[in-house]
């Protein structure tokens, strides 16, 4: 069985980020950035599957700049055996995504695609299940077991009562949640393994999407820091208290 899994490049999530000074996006000029980690998740859980002898082969894929082959070679050296770079300057929003992993999909015809609930950066989580949606696939989301029986995925996802256990008939698309597993560390010999491995570069147009099927289709005006929040204030007692929810903040 082959595994595709989905990765993507953002600004780390231990970097604070800045707005650009005329508040059309995030300033990434000499950011730290490294693989969504969501997407870890899923990369461990497809090597993991590999690993105990359920899948043949892990292909990591990421749609973007020249610059996420270091992304991909992050992926290689988790233990993914491929890689494959869709590579464009353009922005790329969720459905453009979604439409490049279809085109990647049908080319390698993965019984299984494995994909981070969503980006920390623009938190959509939507390409997952628009992928499945442009493949005629089941999906089963926010998964936080999972597991290969025959011909299906059993997966176990929380859900506001508890737990929720579903089978889906492969090929099917599977979204990562954080309880899934946690990502093993990457040493320094797998990182000069993953120099070895093929990654493969490619366009959108040589895997047949047009580049109006990619075009964004949401138009950022501006972005602005959060509010500053005002700062406490220290009451005598509980009646003071309630007076001025009632009187000032008149929520009572």
């Amino acid at each position: 069985m082959k595994i595709l899994v989905a990765v993507k490049r953002v600004v780390d999530y231990n970097v604070k980020v800045r707005l650009r000074s005329d508040g059309s996006g995030v300033d990434i000029g000499n950011v730290k950035m490294s693989m969504n980690p969501f997407d870890e998740i899923a990369v461990e859980a497809a090597v993991r599957l590999r690993e105990a002898g359920v899948a043949s082969e892990v292909i990591a894929v990421s749609c973007g700049p020249q610059q996420c082959q270091e992304t991909l070679r992050t992926a290689m050296a988790i233990g993914a055996d491929r890689a494959i770079l869709v590579e464009s300057q353009d922005e790329l929003q969720p459905l453009a995504v979604a439409r490049l992993l279809h085109a990647v999909v049908q080319q390698e015809k993965p019984a299984l695609i494995i994909v981070g609930k969503q980006a920390i950066d623009d938190d959509s989580n939507q390409t997952g299940q628009m992928l499945a949606a442009l493949g005629d696939m089941p999906q089963a989301t926010f998964a936080s077991t999972l597991q290969i029986s025959g011909d299906e995925a059993i997966v176990a996802r929380e859900i506001d009562g508890g737990l929720e256990t579903l089978a889906v008939k492969l090929p099917a698309v599977i979204t990562t949640d954080l309880r899934l597993n946690e990502p093993r560390y990457v040493t320094l010999p797998n990182i000069v393994k993953a120099k070895k491995k093929p990654l493969d570069v490619t366009t959108p147009s040589a895997l047949g999407v047009d580049t109006v099927d990619i075009a964004p289709r949401l138009l950022t005006l501006k972005m602005v820091e959060p509010a500053a929040r005002a700062g406490g204030v220290l009451l005598a007692n509980v009646e003071t208290l309630v007076a001025r929810l009632k009187n000032d903040a008149q929520v009572i």
